[in-house]
């Protein structure tokens, strides 16, 4: 049951939890692919006594798929969720707010996890767990992408105290709010997102 819940979440991108279960179907499915690889060159080696036959090939292909899973996994390895505490504390603050948890943003020279997003209209607010947050490099990364997809005049602000971050979902919850706008732009979030 437990590993039915585990594979019928993985996917569910913007999730509480989503980066610990993603990791953790990440890691099984790379050792399933290589288990399967090892078992088909075990097998063709049993059955001809040689190195050199057909089950090794096709071993040796499977290592493409698993190898690619592998890379995947080791991204996901080097992130954790969000804290059960901070998300306690800002799901007491965020609803009738339309909100991400567990965003990974990657650019050519850094890894941005935002811990929650939250959107509301041209609004995007987030809260990193992240001490060491950069901030400006971040904004660099987000806004093109956010322009390019044809969301203009849209505002970005990243918190990394909670306590401020609580305080501006409760001031989100006053602005108007345009479902469409709002839909497109975490749209746009979750298809940049690890």
């Amino acid at each position: 049951m437990q590993l039915k819940r585990l594979f019928t979440t993985v996917g569910a991108k913007g999730r509480r939890n989503y980066l610990n279960t993603q990791k953790k179907y990440e890691v099984i499915r790379t050792i399933l692919y290589f288990a399967i690889s090892i078992s088909l060159f075990a097998a063709g080696y049993i059955q001809t006594g040689e190195k050199t036959n057909l089950l090794t090939i096709v071993a040796v292909l499977g290592c493409l798929p698993a190898s690619k899973s592998a890379v995947s996994a080791i991204m996901y390895l080097r992130f954790v969720s969000c804290s059960e505490q901070s998300a306690a504390e800002i799901e007491s603050h965020s609803q009738g707010l339309q909100c991400l948890y567990d965003m990974v943003f990657t650019s050519y020279k850094k890894a941005f996890r935002v811990s929650h997003l939250a959107v509301r209209g041209n609004c995007v607010c987030g809260f990193s767990e992240d001490v060491n947050f950069e901030e400006n490099e971040f904004y660099r990364h987000i806004h093109p992408i956010l322009k390019s997809d044809g969301h203009q005049g849209v505002t970005v602000k990243i918190f990394v105290n909670l306590a401020k971050y609580t305080e501006r979902l409760e001031q989100m919850k006053t602005l108007e709010a345009d479902e469409d706008k709002t839909q497109a732009i975490l749209g746009t979030l979750k298809s940049v997102a690890l």
